[in-house]
């Protein structure tokens, strides 16, 4: 099976994209190869530069780049020879199984969505980051960014993507789904919230417990945690702030390092009709090996096809 990189895709492509396909391929099981789209003569020179075969990888010649602060229809549109619009394609044909880019995030939803499109059924495609919990395990929150502003079926969605995800992926077993509020009692929250639950609380498809507060995003009392994805960026952003911060000081803890984005590479976009994982734009060579290492989890997991199987249902 084939993983397609976008190596012009992040603040410091191509070197740390490169690097970190080389560091994915010695992880990978025989069965994945690593497809590198991009500039073929700057990732020619950055291979030599790592003393590495060229013929360890295949190479797909994409000249253009879409900088992180294009727009993402635009670009994507006007530059169909761009590295994450060759992927796409690419992926949409068949000739890989899964994409992977930290380069412009808005473009890869608009290339998700004009290619491969959403699966039949989902309002909103979303996004996901990890939450670590104090006891050692992980939680998931959704969604973090793309959609700013949501109604209460999309939130109902999340909550099943999010549970097909934790469950199929990161095999947790009858995930626990709870909803992002002000309070735990039912009736609290905005309009939004006191909708949504509404509609969560008699869902057969995934395992509601109720409304989750703040403080307890870390703990251990649910799996799965739904949100608009204004507030879910807002809590991403603080917990990476909050990351940075121990690191300022010199403090050296465990269950503080597990904030640390490297450790987990990037999200799928869940709702599409493919393997397509994002990650983040300020990538290291670290974070882009687990970016692959995690396109592969959701390749062997079939992830899209379960989803689409639950949605038809």
């Amino acid at each position: 099976m084939k993983i397609g990189l976008d190596t012009m895709g992040g603040d410091f492509a191509p070197s740390v994209t490169v690097k970190g396909a080389i560091q994915a391929q010695q992880e990978l099981a025989e069965r994945f190869s690593i497809v590198l789209i991009g500039d073929k003569s700057k990732i020619k020179e950055e291979l030599e530069r790592e003393n590495v075969a060229l013929e360890s990888f295949e190479i797909i010649h994409a000249p253009d780049l879409i900088g992180m602060a294009e727009h993402p229809t635009k670009a994507f549109v006007k530059k169909p020879k761009s590295s994450i619009a060759v992927g796409f394609q690419l992926l949409k044909e068949g000739l890989l199984d899964g994409f992977a880019s930290a380069g412009n995030s808005g473009s890869m939803l608009v290339g998700a969505l004009y290619t491969i499109k959403s699966i039949t059924g989902v309002i909103r495609p979303c996004i996901t980051s990890v939450l670590p919990k104090e006891n050692g395990g992980i939680g998931l929150i959704l969604d973090v960014g793309i959609n700013a502003d949501c109604k209460p079926d999309v939130l109902n969605q999340f909550a099943s993507l999010g549970s097909l995800y934790a469950t199929h992926v990161h095999k947790l077993k009858n995930p626990r789904i709870a909803l992002l509020n002000i309070g735990e009692e039912e009736g609290k929250g905005n309009l939004l919230c006191q909708a949504a639950y509404n509609l969560m609380k008699d869902s057969e498809e995934y395992n509601f417990i109720g409304n989750i507060e703040g403080r307890d995003l870390f703990s251990d009392r649910a799996d799965v945690i739904v949100c608009d994805g204004f507030t879910g960026n807002v809590v991403l952003k603080q917990a990476e702030a909050f990351y940075a911060l121990t690191q300022k000081r010199g403090i050296n803890d465990e269950y503080f390092d597990r904030f640390n984005y490297e450790n987990y590479g990037g999200t799928p976009i869940l709702g599409v009709n493919g393997s397509v994982i994002i990650g983040h734009g300020i990538s290291n060579a670290k974070a882009i090996m687990n970016m692959i290492l995690h396109t592969a989890d959701v390749i062997d997991a079939k992830l899209s096809s379960k989803i689409k199987k639950a949605f038809q249902a």
